[in-house]
């Protein structure tokens, strides 16, 4: 469904507003709803931006190098808390674990040596290990965030020993060809913006280079289109099951690391970036390379996801990431989801199951319990509320999904002839009557 003609409009401005004042010769920015690319915002021209025209997206590539991670965990074939040592052994950094390198809370200095490696041609991954020494550990884990390019290129070497298969060739087979991203691409393919640095005086433009990293590619060499940016982040909101698990999604958006400890608006899941913006929260990434700077920010409970691309480094007095999340907020609060409408149950539900509705006690505090009609599922919370969500999992125990009781175990209790008399979340026991002790 198409943005409004006053939100479209707000959108279009911001994005011209951004690329005159940030001077990049082209910028493009696309809204994603419920799966599709429903606006896009384009401006410059050099070259004119649209929804196929490739950009590089830089550190983006690290949500998809995580997405294969995870793959992998789910597979059996590693564990996040598994420490790098295991399947890298012999370097002089083994001890953090993958979740603390996905989530750069491993410690690890942010480059590797040598030459700048994104604007230089890269190594493999034999000689990326070999100069690896004790002093690329900044840090304990955990003693802090320190964002890491080159966790990311070791990653990238974890999966090739214990796929057997290197980075690139398992991104195709594993997540582009399935979800359908024939415009994401190793090297730049036409048509593609190619990527400038404005001088700061006279605003001429010096191309940058397109350089193969090699076995730092996992942190950032992939190239994308708004179109395929657009799909992904549609698949960060709501996977696809035969790519990952959606359990395993959410559980890479928890935060590993807080990234700003003063205000508390950011943080780093497994891969994903973390942002807070007012009541809501965010998850995407940011990506830049010579020449180019991309972003990609989800609302998951609304799939609702602004990405975007300019191809010059820096965009002077203007950041990629907030522009979109000013225009992800933009949209959401000038066009809220539309409310699914309530509709009655086909028929009750067993009688096992009524028992266990209506009001209980806790503390002195009343409860109210239901079953959703839609999902089967056992609702509840204080009066009023529905904060407590159960399903079921056998006869008399049901699993929470939500808040602190996420994880916990609901037990039906029945006296000697069957008949409910409470129930039993993780030995809170709720009562009938405020009169009876738990």
């Amino acid at each position: 469904m198409p943005l409004l003609p006053e939100t479209a409009r707000q959108v279009d401005i911001l994005v011209a507003g951004a690329q005159a004042t940030g001077r990049a010769p082209s910028l493009v920015l696309g809204v994603v709803r419920d799966g599709t690319l429903t606006h896009l915002a384009a401006a410059g021209d050099h070259p004119r931006p649209d929804a196929d025209l490739q950009y590089r997206l830089g550190s983006i590539s690290k949500t998809m190098t995580a997405v294969l991670v995870m793959q992998q965990r789910d597979a059996g074939r590693l564990t996040l808390d598994d420490p790098l040592e295991r399947h890298l052994p012999g370097t002089a950094v083994g001890a953090p674990t993958l979740r603390q390198l996905l989530g750069h809370a491993g410690g690890l200095q942010r480059e590797p040596d040598g030459q700048w490696w994104e604007r230089t041609e890269g190594t493999d991954l034999a000689t990326l290990l070999a100069a690896l020494t004790p002093a690329k550990i900044a840090y304990p884990p955990h003693r802090a965030y320190h964002y890491s390019n080159l966790a990311y290129g070791l990653l990238g070497g974890v999966l090739e020993r214990v796929t057997g298969t290197p980075w690139a060739e398992l991104l195709r087979e594993r997540v582009l060809t399935p979800l359908g991203l024939t415009r994401t691409t190793y090297h730049a393919t036409e048509p593609y913006a190619r990527g400038y640095v404005v001088h700061p005086w006279h605003e001429t433009l010096r191309e940058e280079p397109r350089t193969d990293t090699g076995a730092m590619a996992p942190a950032g060499q992939l190239w994308s289109t708004i179109d395929d940016l657009a799909r992904w982040a549609a698949f960060l909101a709501d996977p696809d099951p035969a790519v990952l698990a959606p359990a395993t999604l959410t559980e890479m958006c928890a935060p590993v690391a807080i990234s700003d400890l003063d205000s508390w608006r950011g943080g780093h899941g497994l891969g994903l970036e973390l942002y807070r913006e007012g009541d809501r929260v965010h998850v995407g990434h940011g990506g830049s390379m010579p020449g180019y700077v991309a972003t990609l920010a989800v609302h998951r409970p609304s799939r609702t996801a602004v990405v975007g691309f300019a191809n010059s480094y820096g965009l002077r007095g203007t950041h990629l990431g907030g522009l979109a999340r000013q225009v992800l907020t933009l949209v959401l609060d000038a066009e809220p989801a539309p409310v699914t409408p309530w509709r009655p149950a086909a028929a009750p539900p067993p009688a096992e199951l009524t028992e266990l509705t209506g009001r209980w006690w806790w503390m002195g505090i009343e409860y109210e319990f239901r079953i959703d009609g839609g999902t089967g599922e056992l609702h509840g919370g204080p009066v009023g509320q529905r904060a407590l969500r159960f399903t079921r999992e056998g006869p008399d125990r049901w699993r929470g999904h939500s808040g602190g009781q996420d994880g916990e175990i609901l037990t039906v209790v029945r006296d000697g002839a069957g008949r409910v008399v409470a129930l039993d979340i993780a030995t809170f026991v709720f009562t009938r009557t405020p009169d009876q002790a738990p």
